[in-house]
């Protein structure tokens, strides 16, 4: 992840061109949901409460950062997208909060 993703303020700007590009190319099974300027992707844990406790981790830093995400869970899988409504897109946040969910959820961020 660039500096600006690490240690810096985020921006809810909306990424374009070649940015855009080099945040996506560091996350892995991100795809773009039809239709929408959106990434998505789906997580397999090995149980209902393992799902939930990550999905509150991941709930409290999407606090701290003012930026939601949209999923669904059952069971043991949630499916999440992640776009910045006011911008229209995929900004830096989106970026930003997909690598900590991959992070988190470990192995079952391999599905």
């Amino acid at each position: 992840m660039s500096a600006k993703l690490t240690g810096q303020k985020l921006t809810g700007q909306k990424l374009t061109g070649k940015a855009r590009q080099q945040a996506l190319a560091g996350l892995k099974g991100w795809t773009k949901p039809r239709g929408r300027d959106a990434i998505s992707k789906s997580f397999e844990f090995r149980n209902f409460n393992e799902a939930f406790g990550w999905m509150s981790r991941v709930a409290l830093m999407a606090e701290k950062m003012d930026h939601h995400p949209e999923w669904f869970n059952v069971y043991k899988s949630v499916k999440v997208t992640l776009t910045t409504h006011d911008a229209g897109g995929i900004s830096e946040k989106d970026v930003k909060l997909a690598g900590l969910m991959d992070k988190w959820a470990g192995k079952a961020g391999k599905t």
